[in-house]
């Protein structure tokens, strides 16, 4: 197939790339066989390419992965209305956690109504979801944890092609999959020291406690109660309260798994302190590598670590940068520009750095 090299000023979107094209990076910026959008128009100003090699008129198809129709980049911000309904959360789920405590029996209608605003604006802005640490302080942790955790793992069934209906169901069996903390004696649930190995029974107890609160609840379907049964089991056998293996534990439980131990270390708790969310990825595809479901854990990555070409973010050195490009082979270390300097990093390259948050609001 013939190809001609292209001025990039003169570049027609919908041209087909002919060669890989590197920019003193590890990873070409662009593949081979790559379609031409507007977000590549942006790469070539900001790596400062002036041609290109592109197919000449009779171009073969383009790769499945790379979008045919051109895409406008969207800010990622921050609706006041998602805070106060997540506040409000807080404030309702701190009193129904109470009445659990004293035996009270879980009231369906009153965690829809807490949890349907928050579920309907995440499923449809991911990005809400960026923020959910920094709302979690250590002595709410539980309260925050257990909203979080629904609502990531709302995002990622939605990422795994499942309608919206199963993806509400899911957020509300992630917000009450720790329900059963609520039989959990209180100076155990916020010691600050290592737990002895009687009180860590107890913790252990907290999915069956769940399930038995659950389980006569007309409104949560089956599945979903095995879900929350099985949030800590583990595909290698190590995870309770029955150890069960790879098979025996539903993809359901696996999100609610996932989602359960990314908001964990990316939070301030009373015995540990939070962790970058980028960082935080990484432990969980390569150092849990063997636990979680693979197409799971990709849902995740995907959600959080897609992020569109601009968007700010701050490192753990503290510099804002901006995205300038994803890695595929390394979604989590993307090509960034440091704002103050206007240096390009590859932090594929360069691993003494990570992005520690996304910035999504309008401002530094």
């Amino acid at each position: 197939m013939e190809a001609t090299y292209m001025n990039v000023s003169e570049l027609r979107l919908g041209k087909v790339i002919a060669e890989d094209i590197f920019a003193n990076t590890q990873y070409p910026i662009i593949y081979k066989d790559t379609k031409v959008t507007y977000e590549h128009l942006h790469v070539f100003k900001a790596f400062r390419v002036a041609k290109v090699l592109v197919y000449n008129d009779n171009i073969p198809e383009a790769k499945d992965n790379d979008a045919a129709t051109p895409v406008i980049v969207q800010p990622i911000v921050t609706v006041n209305t998602f805070e106060k309904y997540y506040a409000d959360a807080i404030q309702q789920l701190k009193k129904e956690f109470l009445n659990w405590q004293s035996g009270a029996k879980i009231d369906i209608t009153k965690v829809r109504g807490m949890m349907i605003p928050l579920i309907e604006r995440v499923l449809d802005n991911r990005s809400y979801i960026f923020d959910l640490d920094s709302y979690s302080n250590p002595k709410d942790y539980l309260y925050h944890h257990c909203i979080a955790t629904g609502l990531i793992s709302a995002i990622m069934t939605q990422k795994l092609g499942h309608e919206r209906g199963i993806c509400i169901q899911m957020a509300i069996a992630g917000m009450l999959a720790d329900s059963g903390m609520a039989k959990v004696p209180a100076k155990i649930r916020e010691k600050k020291t290592k737990l002895t190995e009687k009180e860590f029974a107890e913790i252990r107890q907290h999915p069956i406690n769940s399930y038995l609160m659950v389980k006569n609840l007309p409104a949560l379907k089956d599945t979903m109660k095995v879900a929350i049964f099985q949030h800590h089991e583990r595909l290698n056998g190590s995870g309770y309260p029955k150890g069960e293996k790879n098979g025996n534990i539903s993809v359901f439980s696996q999100i609610i798994a996932v989602a359960d131990v990314y908001h964990a270390m990316t939070s301030e708790r009373l015995y540990s302190q939070k962790r970058a969310t980028f960082q935080v990825i990484e432990m969980i595809k390569e150092s849990e590598f063997g636990k979680f479901d693979i197409k799971v854990v990709q849902a995740l990555i995907d959600i959080v670590a897609d992020l569109p070409i601009g968007t700010k973010v701050e490192l753990s050195n503290k510099e804002h940068a901006e995205v300038m490009f994803i890695n595929k082979y390394a979604p989590t270390r993307p090509l960034v520009k440091i704002v103050s300097s206007g240096e390009i990093i590859d932090l594929a390259a360069v691993r003494a750095f990570h992005i520690s948050r996304v910035i999504t609001k309008d401002k530094y």
